[in-house]
């Protein structure tokens, strides 16, 4: 078995690998690296030449990984993560950085937080690259312990010792009607309210079980006859007698600008919380903590 040879090793060569494992594109990785095709592809052979493996295959849907390639993604991922950290000043000047961050976040936070935060990203460190990466596909643990995700954002439990969280915002539910409602917008009973038409969003991020748990106390239930994407919420509901409930904030977001009003629901809301998680080998790293400190306070602000 032929050794590879660490000490003539260019370190470039592993940002090269990281940047297509992601991109999965020659291309692709290209315009993230900065560096031109014919570059990158020289850069690819001499890795496929080290490493003594193709690495990635061409297929109609990209650049695909081979075993070997999968193998190696998340060390390396990891280890350029911490050289990274190593290598940077110790002092985080927003001003001057050009680093990036890669933060996860959940819908809740993507229709609530993510405006806000990228305007105040940008007036304090106008060379950052962000990067907000929708986590309901993702393995947000195992990408924060490889270093591919900075911080998630979103609603977590039983994560581990090697995990922080902080809380950032807290929210309730309230129902969502068109203003020509036939119910006039009376304070609802709660049998009358569990005989509305019922719509749920399916990409609210919200978890509307305990409006059937409670109903179910009254001896009644609501019988959910729609459900919808986000996107399409705020048209739909505006045309017909459906009611949805969502979270607060959400729902604001929803009405702003559209014929639709808000309505407290006659049940007992839980609260919505929504919490910072990240890995603690972070705590006192000047760039993330200056991250945090930022999402908490664009969000008390909220």
């Amino acid at each position: 078995m032929r050794h590879v040879n660490w000490r003539a090793f260019d370190l470039n060569l592993l940002v090269v690998f990281d940047g297509l494992m992601q991109e999965r594109s020659v291309t692709r990785a290209g315009r993230r690296l900065g560096m031109s095709q014919p570059a990158l592809s020289h850069a690819l052979n001499r890795l496929r030449y080290l490493l003594k493996d193709q690495l990635f295959i061409r297929t109609p849907k990209g650049m695909a990984p081979t075993p070997r390639a999968e193998q190696l993604a998340l060390p390396l991922r990891k280890a350029l993560a911490d050289m990274e950290r190593a290598l940077e000043p110790e002092a985080f000047v927003p001003a001057e950085a050009s680093r990036r961050f890669s933060i996860a976040v959940n819908n809740y936070a993507a229709i609530v937080l993510a405006a806000p935060l990228v305007s105040a990203v940008f007036a304090a460190a106008p060379h950052l690259q962000l990067d907000l990466r929708p986590s309901g596909t993702l393995d947000v643990l195992e990408l924060l312990d490889s270093g591919d995700l900075d911080i998630a954002i979103g609603t977590f439990d039983d994560v581990g010792e090697r995990f922080a969280t902080a809380k950032v915002l807290e929210d309730e539910f309230v129902a969502v009607m068109r203003r020509t409602h036939p119910t006039g917008h009376r304070p609802l009973s709660t049998a009358a309210f569990g005989a509305l038409r019922h719509a749920a969003i399916s990409s609210s991020g919200d978890d509307t079980g305990f409006i059937d748990r409670s109903l179910a106390t009254h001896g009644t239930k609501r019988q959910i006859e729609l459900r919808l994407p986000y996107l399409s919420a705020g048209s739909v509901l505006a045309k017909s007698d459906f009611v949805a409930t969502l979270s607060r904030r959400v729902a604001t977001a929803l009405v702003r600008g559209a014929a639709l009003e808000l309505c407290e629901l006659p049940l007992r809301s839980p609260s919505v919380r929504t919490s910072l998680l990240w890995h603690r080998r972070f705590d006192a790293y000047p760039a993330h903590r200056w991250l945090r400190d930022l999402i908490v306070s664009v969000s008390g602000g909220l």
